[in-house]
């Protein structure tokens, strides 16, 4: 067994540096939290400048020569300290961004994040508008970075796509996405036909009644905090799109969006970022800045959000509990509405056009079709001048409706002023990862439905803390699912998921 008195200085040294740079990001996480939250308007050249000299700081301290030292002399010691310890784990992952990071310029660097910064101001301005001319310049500029950035970065065999979802799927490529989506595409839509020849028709205008916003905020936080997320170490705020943002040990920062006339978009927004809210806040703190303190990947953040959002704040046992709180804090919009009528309104599929409020079902859909114009925009198949007319075709093939303007379409996600390419089919493959997560903890927690229908969230809370959480970056994405379930990513577990549960609210 390893011990401290084992452990060379070269390493100690590693993690020093390893965490001035942590702290650095996170200078830029609240710097950019702030900028989605408070800032104001003026404030928006200001703080581009900002955050690209911050950016070129952390590449600077992310590509220094003594860190590359260092991990030079940790070779041996890393291979002889077993290739799961948590000390070959945070070497290894340490060489990996180290190599990565030394491949970019901090130039190229500094003018990525500068861009996104403005980018993202014009597309509040542009979806406000429901203008994509307003964004457009914005995304030719992200579009020609971005390919620039996956030049550098890809391997042989790789595509342009492939060099950027690596950065958010480790090990994953689009060829392994597309053989997981289109099996999954596939069953979507024959349950989606199946749905639509139901006779069942939700009530969904309940959900449309008036649920005043101060209310919302005050029942979102509620829920938040009885399944698990700490508000001593978080807060919740109001944006433009949902996210949650890791600042710190101690602070993580949770957002939403509510509509006073929709009840599902700022509860299960809040649901949803809680669950990886709760990811953070259940990271090793004492491994800070280290791999075996850092998520997994996307995919397996989004499975932790999802499993909230869906598989428990979706399900019939939650609302057993929690509908009699709702109804009480809304006796106008609810008085009369029984469980069934409002379990099954919010639960209803049918094709929509905002992706973060779309149902379990379609959702995938949206992803889908991210995914390809994403890969066409990077290979040059498609130019951004042309991204409103191809989504609006593509969406109204894969989902049957067409977006009415440019905010419902396009620009209702904020990814890509973010710089976010490679970064949708996380999505989706968190959404099968969940499946398979919650089957697990199915199964080996026997009275799991018991415990969500009493409002007792805690020991799926620690089965997730100690399966997935504290794992770190133990495993890559794929591995951790064969590790926690002992089977590979699958499609299946999810489909089967939807079709038992839409079977019984639809009558199939």
């Amino acid at each position: 067994m390893m011990t401290t008195t084992n452990i060379p200085p070269a390493y100690d040294r590693m993690v020093e540096l390893l965490r001035e740079k942590a702290v650095l990001n996170s200078c830029g996480s609240l710097l950019g939290w702030d900028e989605q939250t408070y800032m104001p308007p003026a404030g928006g050249e200001h703080r581009a400048n900002q955050l690209a000299l911050l950016a070129g700081l952390t590449h600077e301290r992310a590509t220094t020569p003594e860190l590359g030292g260092l991990l030079g002399e940790l070779k041996e010691f890393e291979e002889s300290a077993g290739s799961e310890s948590v000390l070959a784990v945070n070497i290894r992952a340490a060489r990996r961004d180290y190599d990565r990071a030394t491949q970019l310029p901090r130039k190229l660097v500094e003018e990525m994040t500068r861009e996104i910064s403005l980018a993202q101001q014009k597309w509040v301005a542009a979806r406000k508008q429901a203008d994509f001319s307003i964004f457009q310049k914005s995304l030719e500029s992200i579009i020609r970075l971005k390919r620039e950035e996956a030049s550098i970065l890809k391997k042989e065999g790789e595509t342009l796509y492939d060099a950027l979802l690596d950065e958010y799927e480790p090990g994953m490529r689009a060829e392994q996405v597309q053989a997981l989506f289109d099996p999954l595409r596939e069953g979507v839509i024959k349950l989606l036909q199946q749905i639509k020849d139901s006779s069942v028709e939700p009530k969904t205008e309940i959900l449309k009644r008036s649920y005043p916003t101060d209310r919302q905020h005050e029942l979102g936080q509620a829920a938040a905090a009885q399944i698990g997320f700490d508000f001593e170490r978080g807060r919740l705020d109001t944006t433009a799109h949902p996210f949650c943002s890791e600042i710190g040990p101690g602070d993580c920062r949770l957002t939403t969006r509510y509509f006073e006339n929709f009840f599902n978009s700022g509860f299960f927004g809040i649901l949803h970022e809680a669950g990886h809210g709760m990811y953070e806040q259940g990271l090793n703190v004492e491994q800070y800045g280290l791999a075996m303190g850092l998520s997994v990947s996307l995919g397996i953040h989004e499975s932790q959000s999802l499993l909230w959002e869906n598989f428990v704040g979706r399900s019939r046992p939650f609302w057993n509990h929690f509908y009699p709180k709702v109804q009480g804090m809304y006796p106008e919009s609810l008085n009369g509405v029984s469980l069934d009528e409002f379990y099954t309104a919010i639960n209803d599929v049918r094709p929509s056009y905002i992706r973060v409020e779309a149902d379990e079902l379609t959702y995938n859909l949206h992803i889908m079709l991210r995914f390809e114009l994403e890969q066409k925009l990077l290979a040059g198949e498609l130019e951004a001048a042309d991204v409103p007319e191809v989504w609006n075709s593509r969406f109204t093939e894969y989902l049957g409706v067409t977006p009415e303007n440019d905010a419902q379409g396009c620009l209702q996600d904020i990814h890509w002023s973010a710089g976010l390419m490679g970064y949708f089919p996380t999505y989706a493959l968190g959404k099968m990862y969940s499946a398979q997560f919650f089957k697990a903890a199915q199964n080996e927690i026997p009275d799991l439905s018991d415990l969500i229908a009493n409002g007792e969230f805690g020991e799926l809370k620690s089965w997730l803390n100690k399966n997935i959480h504290d794992r770190g970056q133990q495993y890559q994405a794929r591995d951790l699912v064969k590790v926690v379930t002992g089977n590979e990513l699958s499609e299946k577990p999810l489909l089967e998921a939807l079709g038992t549960k839409y079977g019984e609210i639809y009558g199939f």
